[in-house]
């Protein structure tokens, strides 16, 4: 029988996609009618006003790449007046600028439903106390956090990242049971909590992890030290309004997404047609009532697969996988998407250093840690190394929002290929450095 629900949607595959059909239409009219670039795009395509597709029709729509947030900077994909929006959010774009998306009240009041289905999935309560552990500003991540937790009805602990003294006070004071965090974030505090034999003493249960891949080991040993009896993986990204997209389930057999808000198509990154089912690709999405900045076949480089079947936990929306890895060369640190072009960018800006960069990934303390090691130009005086060193950190904070130790090396020393130049070097599931 199926679960009852305040916040998941009881339906069927044919209610899906019925609301898919209504949704897609909706949007490619929202958009065409909004959106110069789209509606060049869309015309290209052999879209005209008053059309009415079929979900098989949507593999002749143009895709929206990471390239047309950037062209469209700052407001990018803008289909309602300026006066509608009433927040922006961004992310990490590919080339120094940010990816930006506006929102309209609709849109937040859409993602604050969306992530409430999340806090349902995991199986909390309005009697829980949910400490947020992610990142606020700018990024998605401790705004939606928060509002699809007070929009659920629990109480919300804002603590952001970070400020470790602060939230092993309230884990222990406000009796917290949920943790909302990276899965790096969640290890550290573990740490932490058995350095001070806490875990007497703090009640946590459950925890939702997000912004970055980890692994089974990790997960068990959080939950040891935590004394959590259950974690979850949470999707979504700033594109897609969000985190919140879709969340693990009690059955923990794959991520059920919401597909009454949006369309999956699962692609050979390659050949862009669609895989056999169960094969991995990258997931492409179309936003059905998305009304700031809609999503028409956006490839977000995310790789995963559809996964068959009904699932036991009684939920009857699909599923995909957990995210398996990026089509292109991005990485995560500390939740933050990166790109080497972005470094590239910053160093760019310093006439002292050569154009070789190597970004080396490990952990220590606990900790994601970042070493960024550049080349100063044979003119250059070493004398100033240190100088050079802490700008290019302090340039690197304020562009990609990390922080990293930066090593300045001399001209060549970094090692040289006939290929490739490997730019990344993760050490960081090696263990402690």
């Amino acid at each position: 029988m199926p679960t009852s629900h305040r916040f998941i949607p009881d339906i069927s595959a044919d209610e899906i996609s019925a609301i898919q059909i209504s949704g897609l239409n909706w949007t490619l009219a929202h958009a065409f009618a909004g959106n110069p670039a789209y509606r060049q795009k869309l015309t290209a395509a052999g879209y005209e006003p008053g059309m009415t597709l079929s979900l098989e029709d949507i593999t002749s729509l143009p895709f929206t790449t990471t390239d047309d947030l950037r062209e469209g900077y700052p407001l990018p994909l803008l289909s309602v007046p300026q006066e509608d929006v009433v927040r922006v959010h961004a992310s990490s774009g590919t080339t120094g600028k940010r990816k930006v998306l506006a929102y309209t009240q609709t849109d937040i009041d859409t993602w604050k439903h969306m992530f409430a289905r999340c806090y349902e999935m995991a199986g909390l309560s309005v009697l829980d106390r949910v400490q947020i552990a992610v990142g606020y500003g700018l990024w998605t991540a401790g705004a939606g956090f928060q509002i699809g937790c007070e929009h659920f009805g629990a109480m919300a602990v804002p603590v952001g990242p970070g400020n470790m003294e602060i939230h092993l006070q309230l884990l222990e004071d406000m009796q917290t049971t949920t943790l909302c965090s990276t899965a790096s974030m969640a290890l550290l505090m573990a740490e932490e909590v058995q350095k001070r034999h806490l875990k007497g003493k703090i009640a946590l249960k459950k925890a939702i992890f997000g912004a970055e891949p980890h692994s089974d080991k990790m997960r068990r040993r959080i939950h040891e030290l935590l004394g959590i009896e259950e974690s979850f993986d949470i999707v979504g990204m700033t594109e897609l309004y969000g985190p919140g997209t879709g969340l693990e389930c009690c059955a923990h057999a794959g991520i059920h997404y919401w597909s009454d808000l949006y369309i999956l198509e699962i692609l050979d990154p390659q050949t862009l047609r669609p895989v056999a089912p169960g094969e991995v690709g990258e997931m492409v999405v179309t936003t059905l009532r998305k009304e700031a900045a809609p999503l028409i076949r956006y490839r977000t480089r995310d790789l995963t697969r559809l996964l068959p079947g009904e699932c036991s936990c009684g939920v009857r929306l699909p599923r995909h996988d957990k995210i398996l890895g990026r089509s292109d060369d991005m990485i995560i640190f500390r939740g933050v998407n990166i790109y080497p072009g972005q470094v590239a960018a910053v160093i760019e800006l310093f006439k002292e250093l050569g154009s070789e960069f190597r970004i080396h990934l490990f952990r220590k303390g606990g900790k994601d840690q970042m070493l960024l090691q550049v080349e100063r130009r044979p003119e250059a005086d070493p004398a100033y190394d240190q100088n050079l060193s802490e700008a290019v950190s302090e340039e690197l904070r304020k562009q990609v929002m990390v922080r990293a130790w930066v090593e300045v090396m001399g001209q060549g020393e970094l090692p040289r290929s006939f290929g490739k130049t490997k730019r990344v070097v993760d050490d960081r599931e090696a263990g402690e450095q």
